[in-house]
C-alpha cells in the first residue's frame, strides 16, 4: 500500500442522512447501521464530490496508506449492486432529478441541490 488521498468520515458528526451517497459516482459510500461508511477503500478515488453534500461537515479528505483506487473494482461493484439511490430535489422549485438535471451547490452555509433552470437566476440575480 502507498499513501494517497481518500475520504474520511467522522462517525461522531455523521447523522446518516445519506446525502453523501448519491454524489459518490463510484459507490464507495453506503449507509450502514445509520452512519455513512466507505465500504471498500479501493472504490474511493479521493475526488471528494461527497464532501459538499454533507450538512454536518462529517466528511474530509485525508492522505494515508490505503489500497490503490481500482477502476475495475468500481465497474464490478456498480454492475453488481442494486439500482437504488436517494432522489434529490431542487431546493428552489422542488422538481426532482427525475425531471431536471440537478447540481450540488452551497447557499447560506447549506449543501443543497439546484436544477439547471433555477441556477442562472441565483447566479445573476
Amino acid at each position: 500500500m502507498k499513501k494517497r488521498q481518500i475520504v474520511k468520515i467522522d462517525a461522531d458528526r455523521c447523522t446518516g442522512c445519506g446525502l453523501c451517497v448519491s454524489p459518490c459516482a463510484e459507490g464507495a459510500i453506503e449507509i450502514i447501521d445509520g452512519k455513512a461508511r466507505v465500504i471498500r477503500e479501493e472504490l474511493c478515488d479521493g475526488a471528494g464530490f461527497c464532501l459538499g453534500a454533507c450538512p454536518e461537515g462529517a466528511l474530509s479528505i485525508e492522505e494515508r496508506e490505503a489500497p490503490e483506487f481500482s477502476e475495475q473494482a468500481v465497474e464490478e461493484h456498480l454492475h453488481n449492486r442494486p439500482k437504488t439511490y436517494i432522489v434529490q430535489t431542487c431546493f428552489n422549485c422542488g422538481r426532482s432529478e427525475e425531471k431536471r438535471i440537478l447540481l450540488p451547490c452551497r447557499k447560506d452555509g447549506q449543501s443543497l441541490w439546484v436544477c439547471t433552470r433555477c441556477l442562472p437566476p441565483l447566479i445573476h440575480g
